[in-house]
């Protein structure tokens, strides 16, 4: 088979038309790198980018408003795991049929897979984008951690960038045979309109969970996972409370409701049970977060880029978290990073910035939407990604096996 038949030609975009881009990610969920995606497509313009997602098992909770931007998505249907030949080729046959000028992939499985397809479907330029930043096997499955290192394993020929999504993943990626000189850091972005200090919701929220309008609320949004370590926290809201701070903590987020056993259990051997709000999903993130007085991040291992901190930063909501991925280079200056596993010291910071007066903590608030303005607005994330599309189709590398 003679190279004319084997790939499809690449749509070469005039001046004038918008370079089209073919984004494969593994699913559309409501994870760290999905949301990343469709944050990515709320701000990107739209007359020079033409964007699709071709999702490799099933339509997800962020199918629809994706859709919503006027963004096409295509659900492969694949089994998780080991990918049915069936599945890669339907994948080649949508890149040769799409002649996307790049294909960018994101996360492992989609990094491996959408290369393979789009190396032999198209010549076009693969970008890859890594969301982890631990390979822990504690944390992450077999298949996970072979998929990371088959990656590594082509990272040189495969990929034409690599987009990680925080120094502490370039640098475990890079430790672990990745391509340095193709790895490049952006960071996830906020939305400062959707994320902003609200006093309105500060009270509502206090309101709904029948608590005063002057009640200290901590909180924490995290699914139920080893890695969030719900455990720590719930530990350090009872040292806290032994040492007589009188706050409220709420808890939202996939399996944290009265449904999850383990984490009632805690709770409620802790006697706290009054003190805690299980809430389960939400959908009114922002309200919720700008409600609290501390944002709390207990993660044990394995954070990249923590989303929550960032928003809780720009709804001028102090930060403490444990010292983990990107963590400690978020906060900065703006509240307090500890060791993980340590609810002792996760209970000290707490109460030291607690115990300092409402203007301190006002002015801790103000400096951490500064941060967030001035390094992680959205608008600016998302011009990194359209320059780095850019200085891609102005190289035109001609890659291949």
């Amino acid at each position: 088979m003679n190279a004319k038949h084997r790939f499809a030609d690449i749509h070469v975009a005039s001046s004038t038309e918008p370079i089209e881009i073919m984004h494969i990610i593994t699913g559309l969920s409501t994870g760290g790198a999905e949301t990343m995606l469709y944050k990515l497509f709320s701000g990107i313009d739209k007359s020079r980018f033409q964007c699709r997602v071709v999702s490799l098992t099933d339509k997800g909770p962020l199918t629809n408003q994706i859709k919503d931007l006027g963004i096409p998505v295509t659900a492969l249907n694949m089994p998780r795991g080991i990918p049915a030949p069936k599945g890669l080729w339907k994948l080649i046959r949508l890149i040769r049929r799409g002649r996307p000028a790049i294909v960018q992939t994101w996360m492992y499985h989609s990094d491996l897979i959408g290369a393979i397809a789009g190396r032999i479907g198209s010549r076009a330029p693969i970008i890859w984008n890594i969301r982890h930043s631990n390979l822990d096997p504690r944390a992450n499955k077999k298949t996970t951690i072979l998929t990371a290192r088959a990656c590594a394993l082509f990272s040189g020929r495969l990929p034409e960038k690599i987009i990680c999504c925080s120094e502490s993943s370039r640098r475990i990626h890079a430790g672990i045979g990745y391509e340095k000189s193709k790895m490049t850091v952006i960071p996830n972005g906020f939305n400062l309109e959707a994320f902003r200090p609200d006093k309105e919701a500060r009270l509502s929220v206090r309101k709904e969970l029948g608590i005063s309008k002057d009640a200290l609320l901590l909180g924490m949004v995290a699914r139920f996972d080893p890695q969030k370590d719900h455990a720590t926290f719930v530990r350090a809201a009872k040292t806290l409370t032994d040492w007589g701070t009188k706050a409220y903590f709420l808890l939202c987020g996939k399996d944290v409701d009265r449904d999850n056993p383990m984490l009632c259990k805690w709770i409620r051997d802790a006697g706290l049970s009054e003190r805690f709000f299980l809430l389960g999903p939400r959908t009114d993130i922002p309200r919720l977060t700008v409600a609290l007085d501390l944002a709390c991040l207990s993660s044990a291992f394995g954070e990249g880029f923590p989303n929550i901190l960032g928003e809780a930063m720009a709804c001028e909501v102090p930060c403490v978290a444990t010292d983990t991925g990107d963590s400690a280079a978020i906060v900065g200056d703006t509240g307090r990073i500890v060791p993980p596993k340590d609810p002792h010291a996760f209970a000290g910071a707490c109460k030291e910035l607690l115990d300092s007066d409402f203007e301190t903590r006002a002015q801790l608030g103000f400096k951490a939407r500064k941060r967030i303005e001035k390094h992680f607005e959205l608008s600016k994330i998302i011009n990194k990604y359209e320059a780095l599309y850019q200085e891609i189709m102005t190289e035109r590398p001609k890659t291949g096996f």
